[in-house]
């Protein structure tokens, strides 16, 4: 069995003396005593819970706790269903590659975006190959054009190390 959060003071938790009360319908109660107001909730079987510790005074609602706690976690449980998680794919590439290779990495690198994923291009430099860095600017440069309709730049090509690396993000529609 999962505990309830106590995220909320609940019933005799509520220390305040003075509290606004908002009634299990949501009509304003007024500010009563808080022990006026934990017996009117006793009085309906409910609980009294603060809602809003901030204000002065504190607000305190009447209403079932256990339900209110089960509304808030479907609430959350929904919100972490709608959340999209974006991925970071990785496409390698050589100084060495052949025009028609960079087509079938562009292609891949296209479906990726598509899919709302991001891309992560690398041209690996070997041995003496990280003198010619403008191979790799070049070869990069003619990557993003080829998937330029569906993409942004968002981290233009770097060399780090042995590697120079370019970070393409999907169009917004």
């Amino acid at each position: 069995m999962k505990t309830i959060s106590k995220d909320f003071l609940i019933n005799e938790e509520i220390r305040e003396k003075e509290i606004r009360v908002i009634g299990s319908d949501g009509s304003q109660l007024g500010i009563l005593l808080s022990k006026e107001a934990l017996k009117m909730a006793g009085e309906k079987e409910l609980d009294l819970v603060m809602i809003s510790p901030t204000a002065k005074p504190p607000v305190c609602k009447i209403m079932d706790y256990g339900k209110f706690i089960y509304e808030q976690s479907k609430k959350e449980k929904e919100a972490r269903k709608n959340q999209k998680i974006t991925d970071l794919k990785e496409i390698r590439l050589s100084p060495t590659i052949e025009e028609h290779d960079i087509d079938i990495k562009a292609n891949n690198a296209r479906k990726f975006l598509l899919a709302q994923d991001k891309v992560k291009v690398t041209v690996r430099f070997r041995g003496r190959e990280s003198d010619y860095s403008y191979i790799g600017t070049r070869i990069l440069e003619s990557f993003v054009s080829k998937v330029s309709d569906v993409c942004v730049v968002e981290k233009p090509a770097k060399l780090e190390g042995k590697n120079m690396i370019m970070i393409l993000a999907p169009k917004r529609a």
